[in-house]
């Protein structure tokens, strides 16, 4: 127990103190993680936008494929990514692995899946709701799936900020594609897994708080959207002026 106390002290110390080598490895996690977030959102909201008021044959396998992919551990992303980047691998000539760019191209891959489930399970749901009357106003797909997602924008930004969240706190992909080398492509969950196995503590209990208090950060801002979005819903919702 007093192991554990006086290392909870020098994490905080360190934290406090500004130390070099832990914000370095704190900025380089974000930087993946929001980089990834992005691009798997910028095509994510549109592709799951355009499949919750979609209907074509083969819409059930597909959505089936998407919800599986959800659920496929990180360590099984990871391990295509290096196959697809190795040097025997289609795009070994890119030269990305152990890169920045593999670490992100990995959680994109990561989180796709995911942004797109849960934009076309918002927008499905409000399609049902409403769909019926944008369609009777000549609305096509395409309309329907911008107008809807529009109105549903604080809902589908707590789906952004979920993907940041399931992006930043994964390990597995990120370890194997970017090998967590010192100074280069070790982010926060790779050193504290490196750092606890060699029993420096410390480290690995600053990087834990960080992360810990980043997740809490992205848990409070989705509380604080719910609330507003509870708010704001009501008679002024985008469907029901079209009415």
């Amino acid at each position: 127990m007093g192991a554990l106390t006086e290392s909870v002290g020098i994490a905080w110390q360190w934290l406090w103190s500004g130390d070099a080598r832990l914000w370095q490895i704190v900025g380089r996690s974000l930087a993946v993680s929001a980089s990834a977030c992005a691009l798997a959102c910028l095509i994510g909201l549109p592709l799951g936008a355009w499949l919750g008021v979609a209907r074509f044959r083969g819409r059930a396998v597909v959505v089936i494929g998407i919800n599986t992919l959800m659920a496929v551990p990180s360590v099984v992303v990871g391990l295509v990514v290096y196959l697809l980047l190795s040097r025997s691998g289609p795009l070994g000539f890119w030269g990305w692995l152990f890169s920045f760019p593999a670490m992100v191209l990995a959680q994109t891959l990561l989180v796709l899946p995911l942004v797109v489930g849960l934009a076309r399970q918002v927008v499905q749901e409000v399609e049902q709701r409403h769909g019926e009357q944008l369609r009777a106003l000549g609305a096509g797909v395409g309309t329907r799936a911008v107008w809807l997602a529009w109105d549903e924008r604080v809902a589908l930004l707590m789906v952004v900020i979920a993907a940041f969240a399931r992006a930043v706190a994964e390990v597995g992909a990120v370890m194997i594609v970017g090998g967590n080398i010192e100074g280069h492509t070790r982010v926060m969950t790779t050193a504290i897994a490196l750092e606890t196995s060699k029993g420096d503590l410390p480290l690995a209990l600053g990087l834990g708080l960080v992360l810990l208090v980043v997740v809490l950060g992205l848990h409070a801002l989705v509380a604080l959207l719910r609330q507003a979005s509870q708010r704001w819903a009501g008679p002024s919702a985008a469907w029901e002026r079209l009415a």
